[in-house]
C-alpha cells in the first residue's frame, strides 16, 4: 500500500496537500529556459533587482554635472558665479524633493523617474538652444534641479526596497557614484573642451546633458515597482507580480522574499505614529550628520581652493591637477562600491571620513596664513591635498545612499528621507551665500577649520554609533539604527 502510495505522488499533477511543496517547486524548472532563451532574452538573464538603479543612473550623470557647474566649475558666468546661477539648481533639487515626498505614498515610484528625466531634458534643450542666454540658463537650471529632486528620494527608498541583500550597498551607492562621474564630464570640458572645440561651456553641457536625459528617460522603463507599495494598499496579487518580475532569474525565492516584505509591513503597521517618531530619533541624527558631511566632501571653496591653488602651483603652464580632482572622487566612489557588500558601509565610509578630516585640516593650517596664497610650495601642497581629500571623500559618500534607504521606519521614511535630503541642499546654499560676492582673505581658513573638526567630531561619532547593516534585511537594518551606539565595526 505505502509503495502504491509513492507511485500516485509521483504521477499526478495533482498532488495531494502534503507534496505541496514539491508541486510549487516543480514548475519553474520547464518555464524557466522558454523565458530565457525565447521571451525576454537578455535582460531574462539579468538580475532585475538591479533596474532601479539602471534606471536612474544616467539621469544622476547630468545631476553631477549641473552640481558642478553651481560648485565653481563654470567659466560662462564666472563674474555672475556667486549670484542666482550657483544656487538655484539647488532650490529646484529642494522644490523637487519636497514635491517627492508628500506624494510618495500614493505614486508609484516610475512616475517620478519619467518626470524627473523630462525636466532634465527640458532644461538640457534650453541649454542647447540659448547656451548664452543667463535668464533661460537660469531657468534651465531650476528644471533639471527639479528633475534631481523629484528622482532622488523615490530612487533610496526604492531601491532600499527592491535590491538584493547581498547587493542593496552597491546599488545604493550607484547614484554617488553616478554623480561623480557627472562632476568628472563637467569639470574636464569646462577646464579645458571650450578652448579646443571654441564652443561655451554651456552649449557642451547641454548637448551631453540631452543625450544623457534621452538615455535614462529610455532606461525608466526598467524600473519595476516595489512589492511593499502594494502591500501597504493590501494588493497582495501586484505585489506578487511585481516580486515575480524581481526575481525573474531567482523564482524559488518569490515566496519567502514576499513573507519578508508582509512581515516588514506587519511590523510597521503594528506600531502607532508616537512610536515611530521615538524609533527614528536616532536614525534621524546619525543620517542628518552624515549626509550633511557629502554636502561639505565638494563644495565651492574645495573648488576655489583647487583651481587658485593649481594657477599659482602649475604658473599657469599646466591644469592637469583639475582634471586629477574630479576624476579621483570617481575612483573613490568605485573602489568603495566594491567594499560596500564585502568588508561593509560603516568601515569604508569612517576611513575616508577620519583622512577627510585630517586633509581639510592640512588645508585650514596652509591657508592660516595669508602669505601662502603666494607661495609655490604651499599651493603645491594645497593642490595635493585638495586631490587626495577628493579619492577619501568618494570612499566616504557611497554608502549614504544605502544607509538611508535603510534607516527609518516604513511609516516615516519618506518624510525623514526627504527632509534631510532637503538640509543637504540647504548647505549648499548657505556656504554659498557665505562666500558671495567675495570671501574675505580669512574665510578659507575659518571654513576649512571648522568643517574639518566637525568631520572629525562626526568620525568618533559615527564609530560608537553608526551599524554595520551589510547582508541584513531592511528590517534588521532599522532594528540596528535605532540603537544609542553600535561599535561593531566589520
Amino acid at each position: 500500500m505505502s509503495g502504491m502510495q509513492a507511485t500516485y505522488v509521483g504521477a499526478n499533477p495533482i498532488p495531494p496537500r502534503e507534496t505541496i511543496v514539491i508541486a510549487t517547486a516543480s514548475p519553474p524548472e520547464p518555464r524557466k529556459p522558454i523565458a530565457t532563451s525565447y521571451n525576454n532574452g537578455y535582460f531574462s538573464r539579468l538580475n532585475r533587482q538591479n533596474f532601479v538603479s539602471y534606471a536612474v543612473f544616467f539621469l544622476l550623470i547630468y545631476g553631477g554635472m549641473d552640481m558642478a557647474a553651481s560648485l565653481g566649475w563654470n567659466e560662462t558666468y564666472s563674474v555672475l558665479l556667486f549670484t542666482e546661477y550657483s544656487y538655484c539648481w539647488f532650490i529646484g533639487v529642494i522644490v523637487g524633493a519636497l514635491a517627492a515626498t508628500l506624494t510618495m505614498s500614493f505614486l508609484p515610484k516610475q512616475v517620478y523617474y519619467v518626470l524627473g528625466a523630462l525636466m532634465q531634458l527640458t532644461g538640457s534643450i534650453i541649454f542647447t538652444a540659448a547656451p548664452e542666454d543667463y535668464a533661460a540658463c537660469v531657468a534651465a537650471r531650476y528644471l533639471a534641479g527639479l528633475g534631481i529632486g523629484l528622482l532622488t528620494v523615490p530612487f533610496i527608498i526604492h531601491n532600499a526596497e527592491v535590491a538584493a541583500t547581498n547587493y542593496r550597498g552597491v546599488n545604493g551607492g550607484t547614484e554617488q557614484c553616478a554623480l561623480a562621474l557627472g562632476i568628472v564630464f563637467q569639470v574636464e570640458f569646462t577646464t579645458e573642451w571650450a578652448s579646443i572645440v571654441g564652443s561655451t561651456p554651456n552649449l557642451v553641457h547641454g548637448i551631453i546633458g540631452i543625450i544623457f536625459s534621452l538615455f535614462g528617460l529610455a532606461m525608466t522603463a526598467l524600473a519595476i515597482e516595489s512589492p511593499i507599495f502594494y502591500l501597504r494598499r493590501n494588493q497582495e496579487n501586484l505585489a506578487r507580480q511585481c516580486q515575480e518580475k524581481l526575481l525573474g532569474h531567482a523564482p524559488g525565492g518569490v515566496t519567502a522574499a514576499l513573507d519578508e516584505a508582509r512581515i516588514y509591513v506587519a511590523e510597521s503597521d503594528s506600531r502607532n505614529l508616537g512610536e515611530d517618531l521615538m524609533a527614528s530619533i536616532m536614525p534621524f541624527l546619525k543620517m542628518l550628520f552624515f549626509r550633511c558631511f557629502v554636502a561639505f566632501s565638494f563644495s565651492l571653496p574645495l573648488s576655489i581652493s583647487i583651481i587658485a591653488s593649481t594657477a599659482v602651483a602649475e604658473e599657469s603652464l599646466s591644469v592637469w591637477p583639475m582634471y586629477v580632482f574630479g576624476v579621483l572622487r570617481l575612483i573613490g566612489t568605485m573602489v568603495a562600491l566594491c567594499f560596500l557588500d564585502t568588508v561593509g558601509r560603516k568601515a569604508v565610509s569612517l576611513v575616508g571620513l577620519f583622512v577627510m578630516a585630517g586633509l581639510i585640516l592640512g588645508l585650514a593650517g596652509i591657508y592660516a596664513d595669508v602669505s601662502n596664497i603666494g607661495s609655490v610650495y604651499y599651493m603645491t601642497q594645497a593642490c595635493n591635498i585638495g586631490m587626495a581629500f577628493q579619492a577619501f571623500a568618494g570612499l566616504f559618500v557611497c554608502s549614504s545612499s544605502s544607509y538611508l534607504g535603510e534607516a527609518f521606519p516604513m511609516r516615516l521614511k519618506s518624510s525623514l528621507v526627504g527632509v534631510i535630503v532637503i538640509m543637504e541642499q540647504i548647505i549648499h546654499v548657505i556656504v554659498i551665500a557665505c562666500v558671495s560676492p567675495v570671501p574675505s582673505k580669512d574665510f578659507f581658513f575659518q571654513y576649512f577649520l571648522a568643517v574639518g573638526i566637525i568631520m572629525l567630531v562626526g568620525a568618533i561619532f559615527f564609530a560608537v554609533s553608526m551599524p554595520e547593516t551589510k547582508k541584513m534585511t531592511l528590517r534588521e537594518a532599522g532594528h540596528r539604527f535605532q540603537r544609542y551606539y553600535d561599535v561593531r565595526i566589520y
